[in-house]
């Protein structure tokens, strides 16, 4: 795999990091959708998180976020990926399933964004992309604030 080589694609992506427990957004990345999701993993890592474990797809596995978590001193529930033209282990297949279960609530906030709140980005610049991303990311923990009081 080359990291380096961008792909040519239109958007740009959103990557947060929510915590287990409230479901807050505590961090957040925004990208142009060319680049590579794992490249964002260490950015995202919260060093005041409670929690020792970091969740995560199989987009951001990777030897350099394998290192940069326990580096952060956590513990990896990153999806295993399936390896080329052979099944997934059935240990990995159970891996999965169990770490899908925790990284759904992620999933969530991205269905929030998109249909309640009607997040589209059409804007000409990542600055611009990054601050709607950012105010969006702000109502909504605003709306979950209000939520966990009520």
């Amino acid at each position: 795999m080359v990291e380096g080589l961008l792909i040519p694609a239109f958007g740009y992506k959103s990557h947060i990091n929510i915590d287990r427990r409230f479901r807050l957004i505590r961090r957040f990345a925004a990208t142009d959708a060319a680049r590579p999701d794992g490249a964002q993993l260490p950015g995202l890592l919260n060093p005041d998180a409670l929690d020792s474990r970091v969740w995560a797809d199989s987009a951001y596995r990777s030897k350099a976020n394998e290192a940069a978590i326990a580096a952060a001193g956590r513990r990896s529930m990153v999806h295993f990926r399936k390896p080329k033209g052979r099944p997934m282990p059935e240990p990995h297949q159970r891996a999965n399933r169990a770490r899908s279960m925790v990284r759904s609530a992620v999933e969530h906030v991205f269905a929030d964004q998109k249909q309640r709140m009607a997040l589209f980005i059409h804007t000409i610049g990542l600055g611009r992309a990054t601050v709607k991303i950012g105010i969006a990311n702000l109502a909504y923990n605003f709306r979950r604030l209000v939520w966990l009081e009520g």
